[in-house]
């Protein structure tokens, strides 16, 4: 199976990742191509989705929000899109995937302490298109988000 970036693309992404405010002339000089090069393949990871944004990462502890939680949600049978209306207007619910299993969207909601948590779940609860929440605190964080392994392996491909 074939990647959809090549090395070049791979050292452009890991370049813009580590320098986020690094101009094209910039990046040209250090990868060895031309600005047009640069820029061509930018946009092309960009109209392709592989390259989604380029704005700050925001770390919710320092806005004080000091627990993360991954909340399991199971949705009352053909209501999910009124489910996903409710976390979308919950600011500490930061991103909402549909899962297979027993639950039906997985979580990942912040709180500025367990007491906020509680009231964010009963918040979520309170809408009769959720039907029950299991919740797991994280701890610690022994990886954080990443994609430089996985894009330099697509890479390589």
């Amino acid at each position: 199976m074939t990647s959809d970036i090549d090395e070049l693309d791979a050292r452009l992404i890991a370049l813009l990742r580590d320098e986020p405010r690094l101009g094209l002339m910039e990046a040209s000089r250090r990868l060895g191509v031309a600005r047009g090069t640069v820029q061509a393949r930018l946009a092309k990871l960009e109209d392709r989705g592989v390259i989604r944004g380029h704005g700050p990462e925001i770390d919710p502890g320092k806005l004080g929000y000091h627990v993360l939680a991954f909340v399991f949600l199971q949705i009352a049978q053909g209501r999910l899109k009124e489910a996903v209306a409710v976390l979308a207007g919950t600011p500490e619910c930061l991103e909402a995937t549909a899962t297979s299993g027993p639950s039906d969207l997985l979580c990942r909601i912040v709180a500025r302490d367990t007491e906020h948590l509680q009231e964010i779940v009963n918040r979520l609860l309170s809408n009769n298109a959720i039907r029950r929440s299991t919740s797991y605190i994280a701890l610690s964080q022994p990886i954080a988000y990443r994609t430089a392994p996985l894009v330099a392996e697509a890479g390589r491909a």
